[in-house]
């Protein structure tokens, strides 16, 4: 694997080749693909462990690896987050109930490359609170998105997210962050979903790299379970998270993890 490819900036993010864009969209709709596909698997009574194992097996069979079994000693191919749990969920034999909200986050190397991505499931019947607060996370994402062009910077990415979060009178959390990938999981840039207009390193065309805000309904605060992987709401109140892989090009931006079915959100209906 060749991680040397391309330039550095002074902030030490890689700025990848245009052919570049290609493998990383190969490698991305693979993970958007196996987000499609886990869609019916997911309703009240299944586990999450053996959700966690269809997709190990789609990973397979889509001719790609998982970039998290045996990372940093984690064991599963995702990382599935229910109701209060932020991220970082450990797959598990406790069965889903009436109502559960789940974030599912896949990344697979494909040819040396990552597609990273994660979106939100409903078991049964949707509560209405869970259902704005699953909306506006994803629309906080996408505001973020379309922040993405040469000469803005990532204090713009996240106070779009922050500010529109906050007009609707929930938190972002900001203990965790999306992240520079490429031929690597993770990297400069750190991605902060809050921040000031004007401030971080600018955007140049050929960055790659996460947007995936965790967005609460009560207060913003996390801790991590003694699993040493869980992280959870403090105040226990419903958490929500979106992801898509990003690349900057000379005129905005590619997303490398758009669902082929057009099901990223709602995945439910």
């Amino acid at each position: 694997m060749n991680s040397t490819r391309g330039r550095l900036t002074k902030d030490g993010i890689r700025i990848y080749e245009p052919k570049d864009f290609v493998c990383m969209a190969k490698a991305g709709h693979v993970a958007a693909t196996i987000l499609d596909e886990i869609a019916p698997h997911i309703f009240v009574g299944q586990t999450t462990g053996e959700i966690d194992r269809i997709i190990t097996g789609m990973v397979i069979a889509h001719g790609a690896k998982s970039a998290t079994i045996g990372y940093k000693g984690y064991q599963h191919a995702s990382c599935i987050s229910v109701n209060h749990v932020v991220c970082h969920g450990i797959p598990a034999d406790k069965r889903i109930k009436e109502g559960d909200i789940l974030n599912i986050d896949v990344t697979v190397i494909l040819d040396g490359w990552f597609g990273d991505t994660s979106r939100m499931y409903v078991a049964g019947k949707l509560a209405r609170r869970s259902e704005r607060l699953i909306q506006v996370t994803h629309d906080a994402l996408f505001k973020g998105i379309s922040a993405v062009k040469p000469g803005n910077t990532f204090g713009d990415i996240g106070n779009a997210i922050q500010t529109y979060v906050e007009e609707h009178r929930m938190s972002v959390v900001k203990d965790f962050c999306g992240h520079g990938l490429g031929q690597v999981f993770h990297a400069p840039p750190t991605v902060l979903h809050y921040g000031r207009p004007g401030t971080g390193p600018v955007l140049e065309e050929g960055m790659f790299f996460t947007i995936e805000p965790m967005v609460n309904l009560g207060r913003p605060e996390t801790k991590v379970l003694a699993d040493d992987w869980t992280a959870v709401t403090r105040d226990k109140s419903l958490s929500a998270q979106f992801e898509h892989s990003v690349g900057v090009t000379s005129q905005g931006f590619e997303i490398f993890t758009l669902s082929p079915t057009d099901t990223f959100h709602p995945t439910y209906k």
